[in-house]
């Protein structure tokens, strides 16, 4: 058996209509070598359940810059808990105060990635904190 690609998926949760820094990152960690999928625009907690579902990720990013993030990303954390994915990383991007991320790791968004984080930043955390799972 060998070991697959980490997979990532990459959401943008909520009414927020901006999605080139969810595109960039998308095309930047498939750069990267993890496997990316990416659901595109208005989607609701329980549509980005269902994708993480089917998908069988590793990771779920969320992209955020409505100012809905307090009350949709508990929602998704939720919902990935109630369907049995305890081991998926959440982790999220965009525009989220400084005030409100200890609410949010408290809820189970392992990390918040503000403006100006790299690349490599993101990729270096998922390596560090997701297990390749093997194929087969």
């Amino acid at each position: 058996m060998s070991e697959r690609p980490i997979k990532v998926l990459i959401a943008k949760p909520g009414l927020d209509g901006h999605d080139r820094g969810a595109k960039v990152l998308a095309r930047g960690l498939r750069d990267e070598g993890f496997e990316v999928v990416y659901t595109g625009l208005r989607q609701t907690p329980e549509m980005v359940v269902s994708a993480a579902l089917q998908e069988d990720v590793d990771v779920v990013g969320l992209s955020i810059l409505s100012g809905a993030h307090m009350t949709l990303l508990p929602r998704i954390v939720e919902g990935l808990r109630a369907e049995g994915l305890d081991d998926v990383l959440v982790t999220a991007g965009g525009i989220i105060p400084d005030d409100d991320i200890p609410a949010l790791t408290d809820a189970g968004v392992s990390r918040i990635f503000g403006p100006g984080t790299t690349i490599r930043q993101v990729a270096d955390y998922i390596r560090e904190n997701v297990q390749p799972r093997s194929e087969g």
